[in-house]
Order: structure tokens, then sequence, then C-alpha cells
């Protein structure tokens, strides 16, 4: 069951989010980035990966991925990313499923460290953020807190859980999305904003 968010709640936690984030630098090069190079698998993989070592750096600090793998992963699913380039999450269905699970669990495989004390350790915050950048309208951006509000904890079966969290994030675009201005931004930009201020930052 997804949780109720009042509308002024929900403008509260955004705008806690933008006051102390009032940039978004990296959210704003990342979709320069990828509309920039949008079908050209390894200018993806690069501009993609040079984000995500930068926005997703606490991880990542531990060693890179292998850009080759993201590339061959962006190549052998361009097909299925292109159809999602222009869907919006309230158009999430059952046929997405198995479409969903493939790719997060192909990008989970190509996003894990490469090399390091670490190699082989995986990030689904990672997976969800890479995804997000190639359609911000129809995939969701979560980690761990969040994850954990939504009862979607990612440690076991992380694509499954994905799926799950991805239609909670469906009914709240449904609930409140007609009812704000989203500017330049997706209402799952501003629902994550939301949830990063309340839960991961506790800023309301």
């Amino acid at each position: 069951m997804t949780m109720q968010i009042s509308l002024p709640e929900f403008r509260r936690g955004y705008q806690a989010f933008q006051t102390h984030e009032a940039r978004d630098a990296m959210y704003k090069i990342a979709n320069f980035v990828v509309s920039q190079f949008w079908g050209r698998p390894a200018d993806m993989a690069d501009g993609l990966g040079v984000l995500l070592l930068t926005w997703n750096q606490a991880f990542y600090r531990y060693g890179s991925f292998d850009f080759d793998l993201l590339e061959h992963v962006i190549q052998a699913n361009l097909a299925t990313i292109q159809d999602y380039h222009n869907r919006d999450i309230v158009t999430l269905g059952t046929p997405d499923e198995p479409l969903i699970k493939h790719l997060f669990e192909q990008f989970l495989d190509a996003l894990q460290i490469a090399d390091g004390k670490m190699k082989g350790r995986k990030s689904p915050v990672a997976v969800a953020k890479a995804l997000h950048l190639l359609n911000p309208g129809f995939f969701s951006l979560w980690d761990d807190r969040i994850a954990r509000e939504y009862d979607c904890h990612y440690a076991h079966q992380p694509a499954e859980k994905y799926v799950t969290f991805s239609y909670k994030m469906k009914e709240i675009a449904k609930q409140i999305g007609a009812n704000v201005s989203c500017g330049n931004k997706t209402i799952l930009k501003l629902i994550d904003e939301y949830n990063y201020a309340k839960f991961t930052k506790e800023w309301i």
C-alpha cells in the first residue's frame, strides 16, 4: 500500500530540497549530457559514467566500473531504452515488469565495481540513477533510506524491489501530479526531492 502524501507536505518537501540544493548542478548537467549523446552508446556510457562517478561518489570511491561493459549494455538494450525514452510513470503496467527487471539486472552488472578491494560490489542506487538519467519521466530514483520507508529495501532481489517501488511512485504521481507545477523537471524528480528531504535528510 502506498502512503498518502498531502499536497502541502509534498510542496514543503521539494521546496526544502530546492532550498538546500539550490543549483542541483549535477542533475542539470546529467540531462544535458544525455540529450547531447542520445543514440550513441559509447558517448552515452562516457557521459553517464562520469556523472555517476561524481553523483554516486560515496559508492565509487572504492573503485570504478567497466566503461566498456556499460557501453555494451547500453548498445544491447538501446531499442528498449529508446522505447522508454518518452514514457511517463503513470503508463507503467504489467507488460513493463520483465523489461524493467531485465534492464535493472543488466545495469546492475555493468555498474558494479570492476577493480580494487571492493571488486564485484553492486549498487542498486547507481542503477536507479542511470535509468532515471535515460528517462527521467519513467524511472524513479531511490536510496537506502527512501527504499526502506517504502518497504522496498534492495538487499535481496533488487530488480523486483525496484518494480514494486516504481508502482508506488506511480501512485504518488497519480495522487499529486495534476496539482503540481513541475517546471522543467518531471514529477518523478519532484517526488525524489520530497523523499530525499523527508527521509534521507529529515529536513521536514
